[in-house]
């Protein structure tokens, strides 16, 4: 079991700090790091999770929109060792998603230290253990932890990501990053751009039109359009056929289903939506309504395919050549890993953006005890095989020595 000393203080004067001391140390209590967890505590092995903020899970407790489902059929979204109840919408809602979370924290015993903000994490070469310093944000103290083994758990999605676009700091409305969008009922019929067409960006542009905004989405990039159920069928088929062929027969169906959409300013990549989620992480995009809106104008569809040049005051310039003012700005411009600021020695298992150096299905595993889960770009789906991966090599280890 984990060994502790605590803090000493007197009169104001710290004496002596805390260290703890565990077999698995976690960082980060996302979906990743409760399932990494709750594997561990399923084979009797002590670990201890950090989470930084006040619950598991916040990015979906707290900075998913309202009117998020997740986008896979429930069985490619389940975590280790707890299917969803089969009374489960096939495409689960948020709020029953937090539901399932909190059923599956307190079935597995997974108690996470919140509050603790990793400063630093490094291997200790001469005592061939991690060391993991940990500003505790209630009491303000720095604590100790040490452990054979570290877990690197707060995943792709760990901090917002807003592009360094000039003049931004001149614009005179509110700008936002989808993580901190809930709904459209604060935008009434407010003239907004979406920047960004991936599953965030498109179903948030679907709801600001939805609460009467004069919404307009720039896409920046080719992109798949597909809806939940050719994904689901994309999903069966992979199982037995060969990606390219999965990625023909879907695309067809897509094309039937939505049409040409190039005069709408949106273009398909060149390889298939399968394959390119394979082989870059790239996720097509789910419709959920929002380009029958965009057939109908309801959404703007004019400014699509293109890039902010530059902001003057509540005046966007695109790099297109137009001109728009807007109230306000949401960016969906997706997340960023931010591992390289705490991790200290990772044996070349991150790249310099703070992601895995080798490709699935080789990237959960570094030296000296050093492992990642929720990097394979593969969603729940790919935590919960990460997750069962650490905690079967972390077991093999362990019950060999």
């Amino acid at each position: 079991m984990a060994e502790s000393t605590n803090y000493k203080v007197v009169l104001g004067f710290q004496l002596e700090k805390i260290k703890q001391e565990t077999i698995v140390m976690i960082v980060g209590a996302g979906p990743a790091g409760i399932a990494t967890s709750a594997c561990l505590n399923l084979l009797s092995i002590p670990n201890i999770v950090l989470e930084r903020e006040d619950c598991y899970a916040s990015l979906w407790q707290k900075k998913a929109y309202d009117r998020l489902k997740l986008h896979l059929a429930k069985n490619f979204c389940q975590l280790p060792h707890m299917p969803f109840p089969l009374s489960a919408p096939t495409f689960v809602p948020k709020n029953m998603f937090v539901q399932y979370l909190k059923n599956y924290v307190y079935h597995f015993n997974v108690d996470p230290l919140y509050q603790r903000s990793v400063e630093s994490a490094w291997y200790d070469k001469s005592a061939q253990k991690w060391v993991v310093t940990a500003q505790n944000n209630v009491s303000g103290l720095v604590e100790e932890y040490v452990s054979e083994f570290l877990v690197v758990a707060t995943g792709e999605n760990s901090e917002g990501f807003i592009p360094n676009v000039y003049g931004l700091d001149t614009f005179k409305g509110l700008v936002i990053h989808s993580s901190e969008y809930e709904n459209g009922k604060t935008f009434g019929d407010k003239d907004v751009l979406v920047v960004g067409a991936g599953n965030s960006g498109m179903e948030i542009a679907y709801d600001l039109c939805n609460w009467g905004a004069q919404t307009s989405v720039v896409v920046r990039s080719p992109i798949h359009v597909l809806n939940k159920e050719l994904v689901q069928l994309g999903m069966y088929f992979l199982k037995y056929i060969r990606c390219t062929i999965v990625d023909k027969m879907v695309l067809v169906l897509s094309k039937l289903l939505y049409g040409d959409l190039r005069r709408f300013g949106i273009q398909r990549p060149l390889k298939g939506p399968f394959l390119l989620k394979k082989e870059t992480g790239r996720s097509p995009v789910i419709d959920v309504g929002t380009i029958s809106k965009i057939k109908t104008g309801d959404i703007k569809g004019n400014i699509v395919m293109t890039s902010i040049k530059d902001i003057q005051g509540d005046i966007i310039k695109f790099t297109n050549g137009q001109e728009r003012q807007f109230d306000a700005i949401v960016f969906a411009t997706g997340f960023k890993s931010t591992v390289r600021k705490w991790l200290k020695e990772d044996g070349g298992l991150f790249n310099e953006k703070g992601m895995p150096k080798h490709k699935s299905p080789n990237h959960w595993k570094g030296e000296n005890g050093l492992y990642c889960v929720g990097f394979a770009s593969a969603g729940l789906f790919g935590i919960s095989n990460d997750a069962k991966n650490i905690a079967n090599d972390i077991f093999r280890i362990v019950d060999g020595k």
